[in-house]
């Protein structure tokens, strides 16, 4: 898929980092066009969640570029790429557990100073997630794994973000829960907010993305619309279970 240059929303241009003398990226090249949303799948230690690191600020790159609607960001800090629309929703969750759930999504809401938006976001997203505004007096750090990844896209789209950088979004989740959070990703996105996903379970991510980057040891090895990426051999034998009984699981490239 060929994305107009005036709809790119995120363009990465030869981006490279390491942590001290590990390399982690190599020469990664990205687009992400408004309301798209891009998958990044590949195995543990590829990369994927220090790409996500790199764009959203957390980590500095080596070499490279970042750019959101057109304009250099490369090495900005957090907060100013908040300011912008860039919203990282990194794995682990990451709840202010001693704060309550009404204090965790006002902090995401920190840099804005329109009160009454503000509070109108708070509605809609105890709206979309009417357990959160059923317990919001209660500590964060007392939900499930579930409802705490709730609690972070919700204090996410606090922030009204134009790209939402989602790590591992079901991690740790039981299999109706990795549904339900898959379909709540598509929803967002059916609703114009453009996505970038890195996540381990490919099949759920092809399933639901448009356009898809397959990683490995830092670069990309396969992209391409989602779809024909789930169906491409290579991939189904190292993630997707296509491999033979017995056999090692191949990888993607050298």
């Amino acid at each position: 898929m060929t994305v107009p240059p005036t709809e790119v929303v995120l363009e990465v241009t030869g981006l490279h980092a390491s942590y001290g003398r590990i390399v982690a990226l190599r020469g990664v090249d990205l687009r992400v066009a408004a309301g798209e949303l891009v998958a990044l799948v590949g195995g543990n230690g590829a990369g994927k969640t220090t790409l996500l690191r790199v764009l959203s600020g957390l980590v500095r790159p080596t070499a490279g570029r970042v750019a959101l609607n057109g304009r250099d960001v490369t090495g900005m800090r957090t907060d100013e790429l908040v300011g912008l629309g860039m919203v990282h929703v990194p794995e682990g969750r990451q709840v202010l557990g001693r704060m309550t759930i009404q204090e965790n999504l006002r902090m995401g809401a920190y840099r804005r100073r329109d009160r009454q938006g503000v509070l109108d976001d708070l509605d809609a997203v105890y709206a979309r997630f009417p357990l959160l505004a059923e317990r919001r007096a209660q500590a964060a750090g007392t939900l499930s794994g579930g409802e705490q990844q709730q609690l972070v896209i919700g204090r996410a789209l606090m922030a009204r973000p134009s790209l939402l950088l989602l790590d591992e979004p079901s991690l740790g989740l039981a299999p109706l829960l990795v549904t339900q959070i898959f379909d709540l990703v598509v929803q967002l996105r059916s609703e114009g907010l453009t996505i970038l996903l890195v996540e381990q379970n490919a099949r759920q991510a092809l399933t639901r993305a448009d356009r898809a980057y397959v990683q490995e040891t830092g670069r990309f090895v396969l992209e391409g619309p989602a779809a024909e990426l789930a169906d491409d051999e290579r991939l189904q034998q190292a993630y997707l279970g296509g491999h033979a009984r017995g056999a090692p699981r191949p990888g993607l490239g050298g």
